[in-house]
């Protein structure tokens, strides 16, 4: 198939233009007109950059991609120029999706994990900028906290932390938004939820969301956003059958 073809097919799924993000979503690097093999993975890294240019990949689709704005200017020198250049030298095409991965309600981050733990009556959760970036539901039976940190453990494969409340309810409505997502437990305890869950968590937001009687887990940035960038895979997969596509992991403990 053609790039433009992919690049179109992205855009019309996982809607861009919706989202105020840290990072521009879609085609970061144009590579070769034609795409034959795929590789996706949650980051853009060196490691990734690499795998994609060993296997003669023509496209590298990712989650975290290169150019954010918290990072300003940067010139490709060092380490920076050392992730890039595989994917320059290659005519390789990097496609990112941040906060869109995230959000979406088929494909997405959230929703992918809850239904690993296998919640219902999903709809969309929490406020970014007017935009909803994850996924609320219901548990099929009320579980414990510690039911549910090692059912998490056990589907994310990674350590979770967890702020077990000091006055915690049995829970059954959740809220998830991955990775970084660490203060929107606020959103959840204002929405009256049993928990909140997403990759990471402060000290202050441990002590808060504890006081505040919220159970909250945190199962690392990577481990809880590897499942939408393969749940896009199978969809690409599905509706591009010829396309040759495979994923990467990290071990990336964060």
């Amino acid at each position: 198939m053609q790039t433009l073809e992919l690049d179109q097919f992205l855009k019309t799924l996982l809607k861009p233009e919706l989202f105020d993000d840290y990072c521009p979503n879609g085609l970061q690097i144009e590579g070769k007109p034609e795409l034959k093999k795929i590789v996706f993975a949650v980051s853009a890294t060196r490691e990734s950059a690499e795998y994609a240019a060993d296997v003669h990949a023509s496209a590298l689709i990712v989650h975290h991609g290169l150019f954010w704005k918290f990072h300003g200017t940067r010139t490709l020198t060092g380490p920076f120029y050392k992730r890039v250049a595989p994917l320059l030298k290659n005519d390789i095409n990097l496609f990112g999706y941040h906060l869109p991965l995230d959000a979406h309600t088929e494909v997405g981050n959230a929703v992918a994990i809850a239904r690993l733990i296998e919640m219902g009556e999903l709809i969309p959760f929490g406020n970014h900028k007017g935009a909803c970036t994850g996924i609320m539901g219901t548990l099929p039976k009320a579980l414990s906290g510690s039911e549910l940190k090692a059912l998490l453990e056990n589907k994310l494969q990674h350590s979770v932390h967890y702020s077990n409340p000091i006055d915690g309810r049995p829970i059954k409505k959740i809220g998830i938004i991955t990775g970084g997502a660490n203060s929107e437990w606020r959103e959840a305890h204002k929405m009256g939820l049993d928990a909140y869950i997403t990759g990471e968590m402060s000290e202050h937001d441990y002590h808060e969301s504890r006081e505040a009687g919220i159970h909250m887990f945190a199962g690392g940035h990577h481990a809880t956003e590897k499942f939408g960038i393969q749940a896009l895979m199978k969809k690409i997969q599905e509706t591009y059958p010829d396309l040759q596509c495979e994923y990467l992991d990290s071990e990336n403990p964060a």
